[in-house]
């Protein structure tokens, strides 16, 4: 029990710390993918934030999973967001600072990913497996679009090549 609200905490921390990472990156870029990128992401965690900030006040106040509380998650938009801006952004290769944000946040991803991975895995509940199970998802989610992100960041050009070849089946 103490071990679950003290994972919650450590969540609750590193989504709201990812939260403003993610924003200030929005509001400081000049390149529209990255800023696209960033501000969806930043809503994403703001969103988990208050859903894991609803399920550990429930948790401290009924010492279990709660029955009433609401904590479906909306599903990533990122991969549609990314899609879009890159789209009409052009060939425009992201800056230094624009590039080490999302390697940096590619970092974040991937242990959020493990850390709710290992929630899920340690849970007997069905609820609170699928929960966890599902905020590992869209961490996943977000360090795939954030690989696609760097990938554009580095040579535009061959991002445009690969996506629009990736769909033709050679038929």
């Amino acid at each position: 029990m103490e071990e679950r609200l003290n994972a919650l905490e450590i969540a609750l921390g590193n989504e709201m710390n990812e939260h403003h990472f993610y924003l200030k990156n929005a509001e400081r870029t000049v390149n529209p993918v990255g800023k696209a990128m960033f501000a969806q992401i930043a809503a994403e965690e703001l969103e988990h934030f208050e859903r894991l900030r609803q399920l550990a006040d429930n948790w401290k106040e009924d010492r279990k999973w709660p029955e009433t509380v609401p904590l479906k998650v909306e599903d990533t938009m990122v991969k549609a967001v990314f899609g879009k801006a890159a789209r009409s952004a052009g060939k425009t290769a992201g800056d230094a600072y624009d590039l080490a944000a999302v390697r940096r946040a590619i970092e974040f991803e991937a242990r959020g990913a493990q850390f709710y991975a290992e929630l899920r895995d340690k849970s007997a509940d069905p609820k609170e497996k699928a929960f966890f199970g599902l905020l590992s998802d869209i961490e996943r989610e977000h360090h795939a679009s954030l690989k696609d992100t760097e990938e554009f960041f580095v040579n535009p050009a061959a991002w445009y090549q690969n996506a629009q070849s990736s769909g033709l089946d050679g038929a």
